[in-house]
């Protein structure tokens, strides 16, 4: 039978009937441990009690008014940002893709009204992920992604990925922003420096080029801090987040100073959804939790953990892991077979990781996973490797005999 579904997605014939903790459960009954949470989305876990109470809650008071209106959960939770980070001011949307397209424009615009129209180009990364639409595909600017999509919009610059005499010599009199992820993650959990984020700040101070960063899939969190770059002291201009922020429920969010924030202007940008009192409920629900004392101190304690075991799985199978990439809980291993092999391999054993670019396989547990429920990740992991080592011994024995 076809599916009424356009066919854009290469989806596994698994349906998941409802979410506890760290595990999924099919409409069949079978339990599969998480360590994909939605792409990054589900850092609290499924199901989780005070988001649901959150949601249940605002879903009987009121749903959406639109922004011809004050809404006074946003106005605190864009308090909340401000006080957690290095921003003056929030724009609230519904998705990482309009957060990185609203902070590309808040670029454009703040040049613009400076009296540099001309200052306009957004310099971006080899390998970078920041979106489906029409300008995000130009900023990533991966072929794949571009193809049979009509001219690549202007005003987008790709470097080499960690290429530092390229990037200072790809800014010119016509660049308005430098835009980054701090970690790649569809680009294979790829760390950028500290000291490469650093000098990325130090580039833009000495030019009056802007920063923005692209934490979609590291906010909240994920790294074990609550933003990437405090790891590296060196704080953006403007910032995209998504995902974490509403634990499932879709909200996005562009973080500025008030500076950079100044060419939006009433009427020059907008969105219909963005903000509404369902989302805003849901998304300081998130916040309530990642503030607990010593939530980040669990993630960086797991993600210890999680490496530690990974190290030795990489040293007893190394014909199948190459390397491990990543910080806390935004881990990456980097595979000597195909990542479509070993994906499947976890799935077998009723795990669930995402592929990503470079050959790399994402394991993105929930941040609120138990140690016992990791230690059973790592356990189901080493099944798989052992599975395919001997499904590769098995073929080359069948080479060798023909």
């Amino acid at each position: 039978m076809n599916s009424p579904l356009v066919p854009n997605y290469a989806r596994v014939p698994l349906a998941f009937e409802r979410g506890e903790g760290s595990w999924l459960v099919t409409r069949r009954g079978e339990r599969f441990l998480d360590l994909g949470s939605g792409i990054a989305v589900n850092n609290l876990g499924h199901a989780h009690p005070h988001l649901v109470e959150a949601l249940k809650a605002q879903a009987e008071k009121l749903w959406h008014v639109s922004n011809l209106f004050e809404i006074p959960e946003g106005e605190r939770l864009a308090q909340r940002l401000v006080e957690k980070s290095f921003a003056d001011q929030v724009m609230f949307c519904n998705s990482g893709a309009e957060a990185n397209e609203a902070a590309i424009k808040m670029a454009r615009r703040y040049h613009y009204l400076k009296g540099q129209p001309e200052r306009y180009r957004i310099l971006t990364f080899e390998g970078a992920f920041h979106g489906r639409t029409l300008g995000t595909i130009a900023a990533g600017g991966q072929a794949k992604y571009l193809e049979g999509f009509g001219p690549k919009a202007e005003g987008f610059d790709q470097v080499p990925f960690g290429d530092h005499e390229a990037m200072r010599a790809a800014v010119t009199p016509e660049t308005a922003a430098i835009m980054i992820e701090p970690i790649q993650g569809e680009g294979g959990v790829r760390d950028v420096p500290h000291v490469c984020l650093r000098g990325l700040r130090e580039l833009c101070d000495e030019t009056g080029t802007l920063l923005i960063y692209d934490e979609v899939q590291t906010g909240f969190g994920r790294t074990g801090k609550l933003f990437a770059y405090e790891w590296a002291g060196a704080a953006p201009d403007i910032m995209a987040v998504a995902k974490a922020l509403g634990g499932g429920f879709p909200l996005g969010a562009v973080l500025a100073t008030q500076d950079a924030a100044s060419g939006l202007t009433a009427g020059s940008h907008g969105t219909t959804f963005g903000g509404n009192p369902l989302a805003m409920a849901v998304g300081n629900a998130v916040l309530d939790v990642v503030e607990e004392p010593g939530f980040l101190d669990h993630v960086n304690r797991a993600g210890l953990i999680l490496r530690q075991r990974l190290a030795e799985l990489r040293d007893r199978f190394p014909d199948i892991i190459a390397e491990i990439r990543g910080s806390a809980l935004m881990t990456g291993v980097r595979l000597n077979i195909p990542n479509a092999d070993f994906v499947a391999a976890t799935r077998a054993q009723n795990l669930l990781c995402i592929p990503a670019g470079d050959n790399v396989v994402r394991l993105y547990p929930p941040l609120t996973i138990s140690e016992d429920n990791l230690q059973e990740a790592t356990r189901r992991i080493e099944a798989a490797c052992i599975a395919l080592q001997d499904g590769m011994s098995q073929a080359a024995r069948a080479g060798a005999s023909a």
